[in-house]
């Protein structure tokens, strides 16, 4: 089964945990482009872009004015993105063995590099799917990835088992042409809900750690079936047969 998994704002500024091996983004090329065109924003058009405060528009313009520079150095992504998913997916005590699993079966989107495996290095940055850069015909980031990433997420997904187990954040699906890839392949979204009373809501920030918390145990557990996920259970999340959902 092949996974996919949103991207993150927040980033580490450097890791000390060992990978076997690194690779480059299969996009490093257009990333590189349009961390140039970025650093050629001023303040005000950075602040609008990202929609930040001031403070945070200057920490990014500086981050594009110094993305090519020979002391930025770029980590694999799984251990660059440090948001509620990715540390519960704690990646810091991966084996060898887990990375190297992970590698072909982890898919993580991203607005400026496309589509990411774990072990890709890469360097902070921060971008927003509905931003218009400079030079791309007045298209936004979805639009200008959705032809480039489509077919290489179903080529993935077809040299595994023609499943895909989506753990990405809703948004993320206008990345891709997503009426193809769930007609071209198996797509399980599960579904994490918080019983309140006799309703079942979403819970954002639960759904955000089940979503690592699912990713590891995929991963770790080498699952090769969408029926094995459903004995995932985490602090009292577990799947209930009668609703189709992980239900605390």
């Amino acid at each position: 089964m092949q996974i996919l998994l949103s991207c993150a704002k927040t980033m580490a500024a450097d890791s000390s945990t060992p990978v076997p091996f690194t690779t480059h983004p299969p996009f490093e090329a257009e990333a590189s482009e349009m961390a140039l065109r970025l650093a050629g924003l001023t303040m005000d058009e950075m602040e609008r872009m990202l929609r930040v405060n001031h403070a945070l528009a200057a920490e990014n313009r500086l981050r594009y004015c110094r993305f090519h520079d020979a002391d930025n150095r770029p980590l694999p992504a799984l251990l660059a993105y440090t948001g509620i998913v990715f540390k519960h997916m704690a990646p810091e005590d991966f084996t060898p063995d887990d990375f190297r699993y992970a590698q072909e079966h982890l898919n993580i989107t991203s607005f400026l590099y496309g589509l990411l495996r774990p072990l890709d290095l890469i360097r902070n940055y921060r971008l927003e799917g509905d931003a218009v850069l400079p030079g791309h015909a007045g298209l936004n980031q979805f639009a200008y990835w959705q032809p480039r990433l489509t077919d290489v997420l179903l080529e993935r997904i077809h040299a595994d088992d023609g499943v895909l187990v989506n753990l990405a954040s809703e948004e993320m699906k206008r990345l891709f042409d997503w009426k193809r890839i769930t007609r071209e392949a198996k797509v399980v979204t599960p579904d994490f809900r918080v019983r309140k009373g006799d309703k079942l809501r979403t819970i954002v920030v639960y759904a955000k750690m089940c979503r690592g918390e699912m990713a590891r145990y995929v991963l770790k557990e080498r699952l090769a079936s969408p029926e094995a996920l459903k004995g995932f259970a985490w602090e009292g999340f577990r799947w209930d047969e009668t609703v189709g959902k992980f239900v605390l």
